[in-house]
């Protein structure tokens, strides 16, 4: 409807590319990236990469002469063979007078200069101003303050052969899952299912496949640096935490580096872009005990083995800080295949839902029906 404002909730749920959000004619005021509110600032377009998400508002200002188009479209890809893959939507005014019309608005052109995309994502920053809940550890905002404990500077490269296989790895190392899962390990003392010795920095040697983790403390204060020298854009996403990205640039990253970070009102995100031939910095507050994946979330990459662990244990108390009691009905396997019980088949006893849920034939109808009244009032 014309004049009111209206927030979009964007993500990408792709499996390995990046995407350009545009809408015709109105601009996106960006306000919130996965759970963290950025500083207000206008875009025509943003580039949304994979495992990403942003919230935007948009104010219905523009002429109500015709409906207007809503363009995602892939990034640093030859155009002229995704064209058929852009994906279109229509924004429509309650009173519009006609269809969209014109040619689809254009992404940003430089398909091989990223210098773009890369000044966009250093303009989002924290909102520092906001009353709402936000990361705080040590009882204040100032991170940048914050003595770090652990550096890991985690580069990846493009895929070789290891072994007669096709892999992809981190450090030189290719993750392998071991077949007894790593918290189980730890709790039933299963020796020899994974190693504490993922390197700190890159190494030059022979690439290895192997169950190599990162040993950490904690209430540690750890710096991760992510090194790209392949020559696709790459997302990196770790499980459990957000994080702080306080810096990015091309080139190889160096102790002279932290020069350039942002100390003060760097955004707090769980996924972050790392460009090829670039870096990202990341700091990252360890206050959940267990264990925390670190992976790209390219899915072919991710598959052929790009991606470790970090292992937080609290020395007083093992992994009991933040977790739940290991469940009765806990899946076994590996060195542990033996602890398994006997699984219920689903439907072998009668449901606990009440009388009223039972009626399934009125529950969907229902919560329909809710959210169809939700947005009508809205």
């Amino acid at each position: 409807m014309t004049g009111k404002t209206y927030r979009f909730r964007v993500h990408n749920v792709g499996i390995s590319t990046s995407l350009n959000l545009r809408i015709q004619g109105h601009n996106m005021a960006m306000v919130e990236t996965e759970g963290s509110y950025t500083m207000k600032q206008n875009f025509t377009n943003l580039d949304i990469h994979v495992g990403q998400s942003y919230s935007f508002l948009v104010t219905m200002d523009q002429n109500a002469s015709s409906d207007y188009y809503i363009v995602a479209s892939a990034r640093f890809v030859n155009e002229s063979l995704w064209t058929r893959v852009t994906g279109v939507a229509i924004l429509h005014y309650s009173n519009s007078k006609g269809k969209a019309s014109g040619p689809l608005p254009d992404p940003p052109n430089d398909e091989y200069d990223k210098t773009f995309s890369m000044n966009q994502a250093r303009s989002i920053r924290m909102n520092v101003t906001t009353g709402a809940a936000r990361p705080n550890p040590q009882g204040s905002f100032h991170y940048g303050q914050i003595n770090v404990t652990q550096v890991y500077k985690l580069r990846n490269m493009p895929p070789v052969t290891i072994n007669g296989k096709r892999r992809t790895t981190l450090n030189g190392i290719s993750y392998s899952p071991p077949a007894t899962p790593l918290r189980l390990a730890d709790l039933y003392d299963k020796k020899e299912v994974y190693t504490l010795d993922f390197p700190t920095m890159p190494s030059d040697g022979p690439p290895v496949i192997r169950s190599s983790v990162i040993n950490s403390t904690y209430k540690n204060f750890m710096e991760i640096v992510f090194q790209n020298n392949d020559t696709k854009v790459q997302t990196y996403h770790i499980d459990g935490y957000a994080f702080w990205v306080v810096g990015m640039d091309y080139g190889e990253w160096t102790d002279n580096s932290r020069g350039t970070y942002n100390k003060w009102d760097g955004v707090s995100r769980c996924t972050t872009q790392v460009f090829p031939g670039a870096w990202t910095a990341v700091l990252l507050s360890l206050d959940s005990p267990g264990f925390w994946n670190v992976r790209t979330e390219n899915l072919d990459t991710w598959y052929l083995g790009q991606e470790t662990y970090i292992r937080v244990v609290d020395p007083d108390g093992g992994y009991n800080v933040t977790e739940s009691v290991l469940p009765d009905n806990a899946l076994f396997c590996g060195l542990l295949r033996e602890k398994q019980k006997a699984q219920k088949p689903h439907g072998s006893s009668s449901s606990s839902a009440s009388p009223a849920l039972k009626q399934s034939g009125y529950l969907l109808p229902f919560l329909v029906l809710l959210v169809a009244l939700a947005v009508m009032g809205h």
